[in-house]
């Protein structure tokens, strides 16, 4: 797998075909025009507009077909989460133990039991969490572990990959694996450094030092000035990282950021070293507990010894959105499906056999979907990123939810954790300069073909409108970008003049 940073392509590409004053049949005469340029004569547009003042249609094109929305399926996620979680709730990572007997000992198995907390040791409130758990373990006068540190990832159940991730692509760091026992975001920085020679190997150096995997370095060092060709590979399910290619001497050092294969244990040895830094000691070893494996034993007779708490689940779902944040999405989704998988216990109704939490998850959103009126077949969500091809969605469909998270109960949070044109997230560096900046709050995605944007913008008429505009199936030409022929709808809507009542 080749990890490359490609260009980002700024040239905003518009008809000359509006002012900054432009009424409702003006402005769907530009959009329509827009949409209509010979280098879209391939690709798809999706694109429905409706006012949440009038509840007014104001614009669509093919807004029932279905289309890849790729990180705008995050709204969905969202929707659960908003609309089933307590938007305060702080999602604990624990070490259970038995008490401790005298002099410090603690028979049995220490736990470290990650309960979905995406966050831990990347939020400035757990940037040190194996040493804060470590000290109150110490505080509580463990000194000795009879036993193995058990790092249970198991409170999710199902696999760590997405339902439709792409093999390709879960190296990088945004296919990070999605576990209840996560740690820095489940992703890594590799930094390659050219050797001080020609003809020698680059040098690989891991941020964390703890995510430092088998290593296959063949990436040489070649003469200044010859061609950078990093390449970098893993096959999934195994833990031997491939380098090879060359990087020219004498160039800056570059940055990958790469998933962590096993999050888990890499937590249990970070808590490990803590320990050891505090003089606790631990007989047994690092061992970890993975889904479907189970040990009811394991938490027979402890107690909570230690306890951290992530950032409340609306600052999580912020981050994650205004970041489009994968792991924390899914993370999420999985939250979302255990409380109903518990919800569901004496329910004669709930689905019979196994489901993942992953899939409970969906199965909740499937009911608040039906309770919005957006039918399965115009939302077909398999997991909780936009990572999957499979997700798909008509802009009516996004555009009712939408309306519904503006109008429903805690009207406005989601708008407040999206992005905001021109100022933060992944809109800041887009539609700076025009009405958009400052107004567009909306959920970017984009993958390879495809490019799309939903949220909420107002109107230079003041008026508040939903849109989703999304395009599929797309190569730009050369010197265009994507983005921006996406945005260019976006800034016409923030130029309309006309309210539609």
């Amino acid at each position: 797998m080749k990890i490359a940073r490609l260009p980002f392509l700024l040239a905003l590409v518009l008809l000359p075909l509006h002012s900054m004053a432009m009424d409702l049949h003006a402005t769907r005469a530009a959009i329509d025009a827009h949409i209509a340029q010979p280098r879209f004569a391939a690709a798809r547009w999706g694109i429905a507009v409706v006012s949440l003042d009038s509840g007014r249609t104001l614009y669509v094109h093919d807004a029932d077909k279905l289309f890849q929305p790729a990180s705008a399926t995050k709204l969905f996620t969202a929707a659960l989460v908003l609309n089933s979680l307590d938007a305060g709730y702080r999602i604990p990572t624990r070490v259970l133990g038995a008490t401790p007997e005298k002099r410090g000992r603690v028979q049995g198995p220490l736990v470290l039991y990650g309960m979905g907390d995406p966050s831990l040791g990347t939020d400035p409130s757990t940037a040190g969490w194996a040493d804060a758990l470590a000290d109150q373990l110490a505080a509580k006068g463990v000194r000795r572990v009879h036993g193995d540190l058990v790092a249970d990832a198991t409170y999710f159940a199902g696999p760590a990959i997405g339902n439709g991730w792409e093999a390709f692509d879960l190296l990088a760091g945004f296919a990070a694996p999605a576990s209840a026992l996560s740690v820095y975001e489940n992703q890594f920085q590799l930094t390659v450094t050219p050797a001080a020679r020609a003809g020698e190997p680059a040098g690989l150096a891991f941020d964390p030092a703890g995510a430092a995997m088998p290593l296959d370095n063949r990436l040489l060092t070649v003469p200044a000035g010859t061609a950078s060709d990093v390449n970098l590979y893993r096959d999934p399910g195994d833990l031997l990282l491939h380098a090879f290619g060359s990087v020219p001497a004498q160039s800056s050092p570059r940055s990958f950021h790469l998933a962590i294969a096993d999050p888990a244990r890499l937590a249990g040895q970070t808590l490990l070293r803590a320990l050891e830094r505090r003089g606790i000691d631990v007989d047994g070893e690092v061992r970890v507990l993975y889904w479907p494996q189970q040990d009811a034993t394991l938490q027979a007779g402890t107690r909570v010894l230690a306890q951290l708490e992530s950032p409340p689940l609306a600052t999580l779902l912020r981050e994650g959105l205004k970041r489009s944040q994968n792991l924390y999405l899914q993370n999420l989704l999985q939250l979302a499906g255990a409380r109903a998988h518990a919800a569901a216990a004496n329910d004669p109704a709930a689905p019979t056999g196994f489901l993942s939490a992953a899939d409970w998850g969906i199965h909740a959103l499937h009911q608040l979907l039906d309770r919005i009126g957006i039918p399965p077949s115009v939302s077909l969500i398999g997991e909780g990123t936009g990572l999957s091809r499979r997700d798909l969605a008509t802009p009516n469909a996004l555009v009712r939810l939408l309306a519904f998270l503006a109008n429903g109960a805690g009207a406005g949070h989601l708008r407040d954790m999206l992005p905001v044109a021109g100022v933060d997230g992944t809109l800041a560096g887009r539609m700076r300069g025009t009405l958009a900046a400052g107004n567009v709050h909306a959920k970017t995605g984009s993958m390879t073909y495809v490019n799309c944007l939903a949220g909420y913008v107002t109107s230079a008429a003041g008026e508040h409108l939903a849109f989703a505009i999304l395009l599929n199936d797309y190569v730009p030409p050369q010197g265009v970008s994507a983005s921006a022929d996406v945005d260019a709808i976006a800034v016409l809507l923030a130029e309309l003049s006309e309210r539609s009542q």
